[in-house]
């Protein structure tokens, strides 16, 4: 297990959020010092008391020399570097929302240790960014359940926006889709499959606060199989994920539909005549999943009845 030291700037973490922080460290490692920095004098960090003793955190006082401006960075940036150069950590977390820490995630990474941040999600990106991995505070809550923005993507044809959604009605940006999709072709093998393990690692890379809690899964695994535009598959324990090909989908709908030309199509038939079909290269699917592929076919290549039961082929 990594050795941590965990840093917590009181002035600009919550209280609440501290137990859920460190059963997330947990995760990463073992908690070897731990020290919470702030002026212990002022009235607004007197609650803290209750939650340091129990928690075996060591509180470092730092007297407020101005008002208005934070004392405790610096003595915070003195003892990070002490820790450093005394070279008995694997890394750092720094519970923080200010990001004037962004200098000092980076130094420590200079000297290859690993840097985990923890802060609210309005947290400069500069200072995100500098982070191996960076987690949203919010997110550790029991009660959390967090949904970004409804900015639908809009991914290329034949997908509608919507449907490259999550099935629990979670909104996906056009940002984190295409950042999936550059993660699964950038570790796919010539058959375009990719190692789970390989995207996770990728999208922590690329974008170190990254986390499937924004969208209501705790794990990446559950995310992915909710977006209809991945298909995945199981060998052994290890699970694989590539893009689902709805160019050979919509090719299959044409074929099943030439005898019935103009006329509409039942879902849940046309859903079971591809599953028995002998031409599809899809990773073994129910009816249920292809229905829900189908629906969620671009509405340029396909009309849908209001009840969503049936579908009609566009001529393009």
């Amino acid at each position: 297990m990594e050795k941590l030291a965990v840093l917590i700037d009181a002035d600009n973490a919550s209280i609440r959020y501290i137990e859920p922080i460190f059963e997330e460290i947990a995760k990463y490692g073992i908690a070897s010092v731990k020290r919470i920095y702030g002026d212990w004098s002022v009235e607004s960090l007197k609650n803290w008391k209750e939650i340091l003793l129990p928690l075996a955190i060591t509180p470092i006082q730092q007297f407020s020399y101005i008002t208005g401006k934070d004392a405790t960075d610096m003595i915070l940036i003195i003892d990070a570097m002490d820790l450093l150069y005394a070279g008995n950590l694997d890394g750092f977390c720094i519970i923080s929302s200010d990001s004037d820490f962004t200098p000092l995630a980076s130094r420590i990474r200079q000297n290859g240790l690993k840097v985990y941040g923890f802060g609210k999600k309005n947290t400069n990106h500069a200072f995100r960014n500098a982070c191996d991995k960076f987690i949203y505070v919010e997110n550790l809550l029991p009660e959390a359940t967090t949904c970004p923005s409804p900015e639908h993507t809009t991914s290329s044809p034949p997908i509608t926006s919507e449907k490259a959604e999550a099935d629990a009605g979670v909104a996906i940006d056009t940002q984190t889709l295409n950042l999936l999709y550059r993660a699964v072709k950038d570790n796919a093998d010539e058959n375009g499959w990719a190692y789970l393990g390989s995207i996770g690692q990728y999208l922590n890379n690329v974008k170190p606060d990254f986390d499937t809690r924004n969208y209501g899964r705790a794990k990446l695994s559950g995310f992915i199989k909710t977006l209809a535009v991945f298909e995945t598959k199981l060998e052994g324990s290890q699970m694989f994920v590539r893009k689902f090909n709805y160019s050979k989908l919509i090719q299959l709908i044409h074929t099943q539909s030439k005898p019935h030309e103009g006329k509409w199509l039942i879902i849940s038939q046309l859903a079971n005549n591809i599953k028995l079909s002998k031409d599809h290269n899809f990773e073994p699917i129910t009816v249920e999943e292809l229905i829900k592929r189908i629906l969620s076919i671009h509405d340029k290549w396909v009309e849908f009845s209001p009840d969503k039961t049936q579908l009609k082929l566009k001529s393009v």
